[in-house]
């Protein structure tokens, strides 16, 4: 029994995940390219290796001829002198297995042989990992930073180095050497000098697959994620769904005491993220997309997915967000051009008629939501109009700054740069 062989075999196959079956092919191929180097040919020459006790034969077949002037090459003939001294029983014409000591080969055949070891090894490393992280392609991993490559970073990933670009990088972000960081594998290719792995930061599906990882009913489908729109390092709206009228889909995101959705805010360095139930219904659904602000009406077109939204006069400002994020990452996750109009301009516009908007005979229950805080009248009930956590103390005044006050769980917002009488339409 070779012992040294098969722990040899063992300590490959359990390091680099190599079969050993693969390591025995190429044990085989390199004593085949020996003799090939030592005799000159190779086509007679059978190798047999024995897999359980890894003891390997190298034979040549050979024909027996008369004597050794009839020998024409002795690659692929012996002399019948010759082979009695192998076998009594030889004769004439036959077939026999001339044994190869591998022991006589020279340096140049033992060193190709080596060389066509270590090659196959290599290439097998290589495909071993190239399988290993293509099965993880479209999916989030940990890896430690090593370097910076011009405006490009090297990330190491265990077994394989991924490189993250600058055009996937979330604009701010500054990593430094050993530091362990979550990344999204766009892409493995399987190149001559192994899987180059692109990686990236910004990609809207990070932060879905870190809400699988880090909630229990995404990962087992009771909780579904229907719909993301993210602008990296500054906000992320996503769409969730429950299939079970028992289980909140948006408290099941959060967490307690927010303690899932801070995890993954941690994760992304601050980045805000808005949890919404999702809803068939899109005028529903766009409303609840513009949260945090509060929306008189929506009137959507499911054929021309286009929306018209009625906030009030003081709501104008965060329901388009500042530079219009909130707007149009609203857009995005609903797929619907969506134009917001404060009630005074809703009211000013050419042909518009209030009581129109309330026919539900002409918006029916797909594209019409009224909020629930609105009277008709044009005033909002004590109870209903205001809330503490959208940024409005409850005198129904301003903050003396300008500006919304922060908010733990829902992130803070800050006022709009743009004029008090914008009613521009941002689009998705």
């Amino acid at each position: 029994m070779n012992t040294e062989l098969m722990e040899a075999l063992d300590i490959l196959e359990k390091e680099k995940e190599i079969s050993k079956e693969t390591l025995f092919e190429a044990i085989e191929n390199s004593l085949l390219t020996a003799c090939r180097n030592h005799f000159g040919k190779a086509d007679n020459v059978h190798v047999e290796i024995d897999r359980e006790t890894c003891d390997f034969l190298v034979y040549a077949e050979k024909e027996v001829v008369e004597s050794a002037e009839d020998v024409e090459d002795n690659c692929l003939q012996i002399a019948l002198d010759a082979a009695r001294e192998l076998s009594a029983k030889a004769k004439v014409g036959d077939m026999l297995h001339v044994e190869i000591k591998s022991r006589e080969f020279g340096r140049i055949a033992t060193q190709n042989a080596k060389n066509v070891i270590l090659q196959k090894i290599r290439e097998e490393e290589r495909s071993a990992i190239y399988n290993q992280y293509y099965e993880k392609e479209k999916d989030v991993v940990t890896g430690v930073v090593q370097r910076y490559i011009g405006r490009n970073i090297s990330i190491n990933l265990g077994k394989a180095d991924a490189m993250l670009t600058e055009s996937e990088m979330v604009k701010g972000e500054v990593f430094r050497p050993t530091e362990r960081i979550k990344v999204y594998i766009l892409e493995v290719k399987n190149t001559p000098k192994g899987p180059r792995i692109n990686v990236s930061r910004t990609h809207p599906e990070l932060v879905k697959r870190l809400f699988e990882s880090e909630v229990t009913e995404i990962k087992d489908g009771t909780v579904e994620i229907r719909s993301i729109a993210r602008e990296a390092g500054s906000r992320t709206k996503i769409a969730v769904w429950s299939n079970n009228p028992n289980v909140d889909a948006v408290g099941a995101c959060v967490g307690m005491n927010g303690a899932r959705v801070n995890a993954i805010v941690e994760e992304l360095r601050g980045e805000k993220i808005d949890i919404v139930n999702w809803d068939e219904n899109p005028g529903l659904l766009i409303q609840n997309a513009l949260s945090p602000a509060k929306i008189v009406a929506v009137f959507a077109d499911p054929d021309e997915k286009t929306a018209k939204v009625v906030v009030p006069d003081y709501q104008l400002s965060l329901a388009i967000g500042k530079e219009g994020q909130n707007a149009r990452l609203a857009a995005r996750l609903t797929g619907y051009k969506i134009d917001i109009k404060s009630e005074t301009q809703a009211k000013d516009a050419p042909g518009f008629r209030y009581e129109d908007y309330l026919d539900e005979e002409e918006y029916g229950e797909e594209g019409y939501a009224e909020s629930e805080g609105y009277s008709g009248d044009g005033e909002y009930p004590a109870d209903g109009g205001y809330q503490e956590d959208s940024g409005y103390p409850e005198n129904d005044e301003y903050p003396e700054n300008g500006e919304y006050p922060e908010e733990g769980a829902e992130g803070g917002y800050a006022e709009a740069d743009e004029p008090d009488g914008y009613a521009g339409s941002d689009e998705g």
